[in-house]
């Protein structure tokens, strides 16, 4: 019995040396855990913070570069507000669709310095990636699925479609 007792009396005493140890290592994983915590609170908060701003980024730049354009757009404005108070009498007709072309080519040559081009739609083969088929018609001398006529201009920008041409489409 004595046996018993030194032996219980010698677990406890370790037990009691450990105890200190393992409540060591127990507030370390927990300092630890509490430090990564924090960490990972602190790289959300910044992921958040730099997501919102690109976005914010993204819009002024989205905003500049529509400015610009706008700028460029506003004396051609101007120049068909002109043109609408012209008096277009029997002498004035030639001069005010002269004046309209002008207007028409300024347009498409802006068009063109920002990278836009038109899409040559008439005897080409229909392309639903370019095209939008409006009217089929029995055509003579037209190949199945010849563009025979352009309702709409289509317009690219470098390689993406701005917009489809509106197209009649021959059937055989």
């Amino acid at each position: 019995m004595d046996d018993e007792l030194n032996e219980s009396s010698e677990q406890t005493a370790a037990a009691t040396e450990n105890a200190p140890r393992e409540s060591a290592e127990v507030s370390e994983l927990q300092r630890q855990r509490d430090d990564y915590y924090d960490r990972l609170l602190r790289k959300t908060a910044e992921f958040d913070n730099y997501r919102k701003r690109v976005d914010r980024e993204r819009v002024q730049l989205a905003e500049a570069a529509a400015s610009d354009l706008l700028e460029e757009l506003l004396p051609l404005v101007d120049d068909l507000e002109r043109a609408l108070k012209a008096d277009t009498g029997s002498e004035g007709a030639d001069a005010y669709r002269r004046g309209v072309e002008l207007i028409h080519r300024q347009l498409a040559e802006l068009l063109r310095k920002r990278g836009v081009r038109p899409i040559d739609t008439l005897g080409t083969d229909f392309d639903p990636h370019f095209h939008q088929a409006v009217a089929h018609e029995m055509a003579e001398g037209r190949r199945e699925g010849e563009v025979i006529e352009e309702f709409r201009r289509g317009y690219m920008l470098g390689d993406r479609l701005l917009r489809p041409a509106m197209v009649k489409v021959a059937k055989g």
